[in-house]
């Protein structure tokens, strides 16, 4: 019966028997007797017809507005079902934020890119969440997860923060043996984490500071070079820092104590399908980030 209402709508629609035999490319007799068989099932005739005249009755207005939009919506999931949906070719959309993507997940984008080529990617860098369906995103990356009930999302990663200095500010400071050490240091704060929470990384013991802040910012990017000036010490994500750490223009004084992680989303809006460029990108994320993570744990 289901069928028989898709076909029914689509008369409607093409206003006319032969114009839905057309757009459906089955025989004219197969889409009367079709119609027939479903004014039968529902006990009422639906549609006026002749030679000259296509009318709904009242019945039959009430079941085409009643079914329309779950035929359409039907008819769109079959869609991103089709060959079409299922292409490794053209336009990828995707949302994800500036800082990391720019630093620590470039590579990421940049080996996804050489390895397809034949996907367009569009990739909109800002750390605010953008509406996916306003941007007409396909998929999109998100640091924490999201509250939106209409969302799906998967975690992919977690990187914890850890303490960094450079060896001007140590060399110049008291020393730095124990969190408790921290009162006499200048501390770089970030505004999203005013408070500091540490778990140490074999004891599991945790411990929380109240830094007195030397100075504050809203961006971990410019916390990150302000600690690297010798400006102060400053509880980041190693992913920030990893090409001051490698270059030892930051050290980690103690690296055995974690700050709270960050974790990684995936997130795609809900009732709708992962086309078949999306799923490769959120594979591809998936591979990378557990390669990546386990480097960066070393």
């Amino acid at each position: 019966m289901i069928d028989d209402i898709v076909l029914f709508i689509h008369i409607v629609k093409s206003q006319g028997l032969a114009g839905a035999a057309k757009k459906l490319k089955i025989p004219a007799a197969t889409v009367t007797r079709r119609l027939k068989k479903l004014e039968e099932k529902v006990g009422c005739k639906l549609i006026h017809r002749s030679a000259r005249q296509f009318r709904l009755t009242t019945e039959g207005q009430v079941y085409f507005e009643s079914f329309t939009d779950l035929v359409e919506r039907f008819e769109s999931i079959s869609k991103e079902l089709s060959s079409e949906a299922n292409s490794l070719e053209g336009s990828l959309t995707v949302l994800a934020p500036t800082n990391i993507s720019i630093g620590y997940l470039q590579p990421m984008w940049s080996q996804f890119i050489g390895d397809h080529p034949e996907i367009q990617l569009n990739l909109k860098l800002n750390n605010d969440n953008k509406d996916m369906v306003e941007e007409h995103a396909d998929i999109a990356l998100r640091i924490g997860p999201q509250r939106d009930s209409s969302l799906y999302q998967i975690k992919v990663g977690s990187i914890p923060s850890v303490l960094v200095a450079s060896h001007k500010y140590l060399a110049k400071s008291a020393p730095l043996n124990s969190l408790e050490d921290l009162k006499h240091h200048k501390c770089i704060t970030v505004s999203h984490m005013p408070t500091w929470k540490f778990q140490h990384s074999k004891s599991k013991l945790k411990q929380t500071i109240n830094p007195e802040s030397s100075l504050k910012v809203n961006d971990i990017s410019i916390a990150s070079k302000f600690a690297k000036d010798g400006h102060g010490i400053a509880l980041l994500p190693p992913s920030e820092v990893l090409e001051y750490l490698h270059c030892e223009q930051l050290f980690m004084p103690l690296p055995d104590w974690q700050g709270p992680a960050r974790d990684i989303f995936l997130i795609w809006p809900s009732g709708k399908l992962l086309s078949a460029k999306a799923k490769c990108l959120k594979e591809h994320i998936q591979r990378y980030m557990k390669v990546a993570l386990n480097e960066l744990a070393c």
